[in-house]
C-alpha cells in the first residue's frame, strides 16, 4: 500500500555505518533504521549468534516455556531495575501494553473510566490507542474517533501536570518520553529535575509513572535507558528499536505494584519474546557491554554536537543544537525535509523531522573517524540549503 514515501534507493548489503546499493556504492547510515540498528549492519558475533539460534528454535509460542525469554528478562530487570518483562514485537505494541496495564490498574483501584497524562508533541505510535496518545494532529487526522481516556498537557512543565493533579480525580498514570525523538529531539531543560518531579507527583496521588523508551533506550543517550540520567525509577518502561538489532521485538517492563497487574488471560502475543526475537535481544545486550557502545554513544553524540555547534556558529538559521547521546537533532527556522534526497544524493542517510528538524540517529558503533565524516557530508548541504533558501 502507498504508506511510504521511501527514497529512490534500495540497499543489498550493510557493513558497520555503511549501506550499498545495487551499483556497490557505499552510504554512511546516519539513521540506523530509525534507532534499530545501533549494532550497524551485519556485526559479526550477532550475525554469528543469531544464524546458530535459527538452526535450532525459531518459534514455540508462549503456551510453553522459553529459556531464551527469560534470560533476556533477568537482563533487562538486571540494568534497569525493573521486576517483570511482557515481550511484544514493536514499540507501539509495548505502549499499548503500558496503556492497557495503566487502564486495568485503574479499574483495580475503582476508577471506572481511568485516564493517562500525555504530552504535547508526543510520538507512542500508530496503533489507535497509542495513536490517541500521541501529541500530532496531522499523524492522528482522519482516524477519528480517537480513543479517549488521555488528558494532553505541555511537554517539560511540571506546573500544568499539578494543576491536573488538582482538579481531576480519575488519572491513574502519566505516559512520558524522557527524550521526544519523533518530536523533534526535544530533551527537558533540567531532566533530572522534571523527572522527579514527575515521580514525586505519582507517588503523592497514587499513579504509575510510564516511560517510552522506544527511541532512547538500549544505551542509545549513554546509559542503558535515558530514565538513568534522573535519579529516579518508572514503575513502567516499553522499550523496542534498538533491542533487537533489527529483528523485531518489543518490551514493557514494570516495577512494583505494576508488575503484577496482568494475569494469564489480561494480555498477550502469538510472537512476542520467541527464541529467535530474545536472542538477538541477549546478543545486543552482550556486545553493547562488551564494546563499551553506552560509554561510546555519549562520547561521540558530544563531540558531534560540539562539531555541529562549531560550524553553524553565528548562523541565525540554525535554531538550536541539542543531543542525548546519539539522539541528535539540528534544528532549522524554517521546513527543510528536502534535505533528506540531498544528503541522500551525497551518499548520507539523515532523516527530517516536525518538518524543520535534522535527525541524527547514527549506529552505537561509530568512530571519531565516521562521526568526522558525518559532518563533513552533512554541513555543507545544509549551508548550500539555508543559503538558497534566504535568498
Amino acid at each position: 500500500m502507498n504508506t511510504y514515501g521511501r527514497q529512490p534507493v534500495t540497499f543489498e548489503k550493510g557493513v558497520g555505518v555503511w549501506l550499498y546499493d545495487a551499483h556497490g556504492d557505499a552510504y554512511l547510515d546516519a539513521l540506523s533504521g530509525v534507532a534499530v540498528n545501533g549494532l550497524g549492519h551485519a556485526h559479526p558475533k550477532f550475525v554469528a549468534t543469531v544464524s546458530a539460534q535459527i538452526g535450532r528454535l525459531i518459534h514455540v509460542s508462549n503456551i510453553y516455556h522459553i529459556a531464551e525469554q527469560a534470560r533476556l528478562a533477568d537482563k533487562l530487570a538486571e540494568i534497569s531495575g525493573m521486576d517483570k518483562v511482557f515481550f511484544c514485537n514493536s514499540g507501539c505494541e509495548a505502549n499499548e501494553a503500558s496503556i492497557k496495564l495503566a487502564r486495568l490498574y485503574g479499574h483495580h483501584k475503582g476508577v471506572e473510566n481511568p485516564e493517562i497524562i500525555v504530552m504535547e508533541r508526543a510520538f507512542h505510535g500508530r496503533t489507535m490507542a497509542t495513536l490517541s496518545a500521541t501529541g500530532n494532529r496531522k499523524t492522528q487526522a482522519g482516524f477519528e474517533p480517537l480513543v479517549s481516556g488521555f488528558v494532553r498537557v505541555p511537554y517539560d512543565d511540571l506546573e500544568a501536570v499539578k494543576q491536573v493533579a488538582k482538579r481531576k480525580n480519575n488519572v491513574v498514570a502519566i505516559l512520558v518520553e524522557p527524550v521526544q525523538g519523533e518530536g523533534g529531539i526535544h530533551i527537558p531543560a533540567d531532566m533530572a529535575a522534571y523527572f522527579q518531579g514527575l515521580r514525586q507527583v505519582c507517588d503523592e496521588n497514587g499513579w504509575l509513572l510510564m516511560m517510552d523508551e522506544v527511541q532512547s533506550g538500549i544505551g542509545r543517550t549513554g546509559t542503558w535507558f535515558a530514565f538513568q540520567h534522573t535519579g529516579i525509577i518508572p514503575d513502567v518502561m516499553s522499550l523496542a528499536k534498538g533491542l533487537g538489532s533489527g529483528v523485531p521485538i518489543g518490551a514493557c517492563l514494570a516495577k512494583g505494584v505494576a508488575a503484577d497487574v496482568f494475569t494469564p488471560g489480561k494480555h498477550g502475543s502469538t510472537f512476542g519474546g520467541n527464541p529467535l526475537a530474545a536472542t538477538a535481544g541477549i546478543s545486543t545486550l552482550d556486545i553493547i557491554t562488551e564494546e563499551k557502545l553506552r560509554e561510546n554513544a555519549e562520547a561521540m553524540g558530544n563531540f558531534l554536537n560540539a562539531q555541529f555547534t562549531e560550524a553553524f556558529k553565528g548562523n541565525k538559521a540554525v535554531v538550536n543544537i541539542r543531543n542525548a547521546g546519539l539522539m541528535i537533532g539540528i534544528e532549522l527556522d524554517r521546513p527543510c525535509s528536502e534535505l533528506v534526497k540531498t544528503a541522500l544524493a551525497n551518499k548520507l542517510l539523515i532523516n527530517v523531522t516536525a518538518e524543520k528538524v535534522i535527525r541524527l540517529l547514527p549506529p552505537l558503533i561509530i568512530s571519531q573517524q565516521e562521526a568526522q565524516e558525518l559532518v563533513n557530508r552533512l554541513v555543507p548541504i545544509v549551508k548550500t540549503f539555508l543559503d538558497v533558501t534566504s535568498k
